[in-house]
């Protein structure tokens, strides 16, 4: 059986956590220090969903402000997409609902997920779990994740992961 390869792009704001994300998903591991990513860092994971092998393939795009903008180029071939909240800065849901719109104008109508990262500190969120359920009510699939501890990650790949699979993209 051939693998799959499903392109999958990770977007938001600056330190939001989309590295940390995928690295503790592909090498089960957390590192302190922030790291910036410049341009867009690619990672791979092979697993099984559903019986199916798929090839993920992790497109980390650089963090979104000003200066730094999302390249519809690095969009190109997408699957899927994962948006990236930090639970700390009310304004990074802000950025990724923006996010939302622009990449699907670029990309169609994709399946994509909201991580609300940080859930390890959950007692500093400035993200309600208010503005969590109005976006779910419109349909996005939500989910708080810690990076740090691994809390909702393999969820929030695999069920973007099975997701694309139902569209048979």
């Amino acid at each position: 059986m051939v693998a799959l390869q499903k392109k999958i792009c990770m977007a938001g704001s600056f330190a939001v956590g989309k590295t940390s994300l995928v690295r503790r998903y592909v090498e089960s591991i957390f590192d302190e220090r922030y790291q910036t990513t410049i341009g867009v860092k690619i990672d791979k994971k092979q697993v099984m969903v559903d019986g199916q092998s798929v090839t993920l393939v992790l497109w980390d795009l650089a963090g979104e402000d000003e200066l730094a903008q999302l390249r519809p180029s690095h969009l190109r071939g997408a699957s899927g997409f994962i948006l990236v909240a930090d639970g700390c800065r009310s304004n990074t849901l802000d950025k990724a609902v923006s996010l939302q719109e622009r990449i699907t104008a670029e990309t169609g109508d994709i399946p994509f997920l909201l991580a609300v990262n940080k859930a390890d500190l959950q007692g500093n969120w400035q993200i309600k779990d208010e503005a969590i359920a109005r976006l779910a009510g419109m349909g996005w699939t939500c989910l708080k994740t810690s990076a740090r501890d691994g809390h909702g990650v393999e969820n929030l790949f695999s069920g973007l992961a099975r997701k694309m699979l139902e569209r048979k993209q």
